[in-house]
């Protein structure tokens, strides 16, 4: 898969291509349909099939302070996309000028003077342009002027709710990871680097990996929990999770740590690339009144993170 830093990246010959834009924040099964659908017209067309997605999240730019907790990093969704069949995963520069483009500006300038698109699949719900002023039906008929037809995609759902990036970040910030990881068909993940922390761990037994999550990273709610360490060379490791302050030794600093377990003596992961995913919540944290009881707790926890991981896929 190509990927491009804006439309400009596009190589000189570049033809025609069908489209899909959104930001696709956790590439959830919502995403998956449609961004299918992108790949399904492209093939059938013997084109490229192109995801158009920004960076930062356009909340950011439009009201900064607000960027909501991300559900992916840009190397996730590249890979996400990459294994959905894409193409181009072209990543827009959302700034304040690009977001005063109007709706007809964003048609001409993006889609029919770079990317000469012959077709668009959206979600029913896309809006576009400043302050969202262009939608489905003002697409299809900048569409008939500029030779592109336009699909608008159903939205997707259980029976209970609508997969949306809003629905899958509230059940990870509940603890959700059940919720979670139905709408995005998969274990939630959070990728960070590994960096040194207080060692206590070490000294109990119990030595864990200190994750620094990427900025705005959506971490899942205090908690222990059973889960996976993924490393950059695809290796996964069963991993007892947790997350919070510490309160048997007073900590302060919300932290994501990771027991490995079963791990060889002198397992050295500081400064690597981890990825952290999560297949079950197994308790709340708990504050211990000495570090005995905290150990054989800890001991639990890895035992039921074994039998969790055993029935459990790799998420």
């Amino acid at each position: 898969m190509q990927r491009w830093r804006g439309v400009e990246s596009a190589p000189s010959g570049w033809g025609r291509c069908v489209v899909t834009i959104g930001v696709f924040d956790g590439v959830h099964r919502g995403h998956q349909k449609t961004i299918g659908r992108t790949v399904e017209r492209a093939r059938a067309a013997g084109v490229p099939a192109v995801v158009l997605t920004f960076d930062p999240h356009p909340l950011e730019v439009l009201r900064p302070g607000s960027h909501p907790p991300m559900l992916t990093g840009p190397r996730l969704k590249a890979e996400l996309l990459e294994g959905l069949g894409v193409d181009v995963m072209c990543v827009l520069p959302f700034t304040q000028p690009f977001s005063t483009l109007t709706p007809d500006e964003f048609v001409h300038e993006v889609l029919v003077e770079r990317l000469h698109t012959s077709a668009v699949v959206v979600g029913e719900n896309f809006r576009y342009g400043h302050k969202g002023a262009g939608d489905v039906a003002a697409l299809a008929a900048a569409g008939r002027r500029f030779g592109f037809t336009v699909e608008g995609a159903p939205l997707q759902g259980s029976d209970e709710t609508t997969w949306s990036s809003t629905y899958v970040r509230s059940c990870v910030d509940a603890g959700d990871i059940g919720g979670a990881a139905d709408a995005l068909g998969r274990d939630h993940r959070i990728d960070g680097v590994i960096v040194r922390g207080d060692q206590r761990g070490r000294q109990i037994g119990y030595p864990t990996a200190n994750l620094e999550p990427m900025p705005w990273s959506a971490v899942p709610a205090d908690g222990i929990y059973a889960g996976r360490l993924v490393r950059t060379n695809g290796e996964r490791r069963p991993a007892a999770i947790s997350i919070g302050t510490n309160p048997t030794f007073a900590g302060r600093e919300r932290r994501v740590e990771a027991y490995v377990v079963d791990a060889e003596p002198g397992l050295d992961l500081y400064g690597e690339h981890v990825g952290i995913t999560f297949a079950a919540r197994l308790r709340e944290t708990l504050r211990f009144a000495t570090v005995e009881p905290l150990v054989e707790q800890m001991g639990r926890d890895v035992e039921r993170t074994r039998a969790v991981l055993a029935g459990h896929p790799n998420g």
